[in-house]
């Protein structure tokens, strides 16, 4: 059984955690939709850096919407805190 690396399980994290971020149904359509990219941005078969700081990027785009609840902010920004340690 091959182990997984310290990183590798922090970014499924961040996939979980931007995948619940996604259902709710009170987050914006257009703020969904741009989730739903930097998950898959983040399951791509690239270097960790540039899917790290790509997402980075997309993720203070969406926390910086108008249209986004508070609550949702912050677990965006807990999930870039996450990413940063990364990074």
């Amino acid at each position: 059984m091959q182990k997984m690396t310290p990183q590798i399980s922090e970014v499924d994290t961040v996939v979980n955690n931007l995948s619940e971020l996604q259902e709710d149904a009170t987050v914006p359509r257009n703020v969904r939709i741009q989730i739903q990219n930097t998950i898959k941005n983040l399951k791509a078969n690239t270097e960790l850096p540039i899917k790290v700081n790509k997402a980075l990027n997309e993720l203070d785009e969406i926390s910086n919407d108008v249209n986004l609840q508070s609550y949702a902010r912050t677990q965006i920004w807990n999930v870039m805190s996450v990413l940063e340690k990364l990074h």
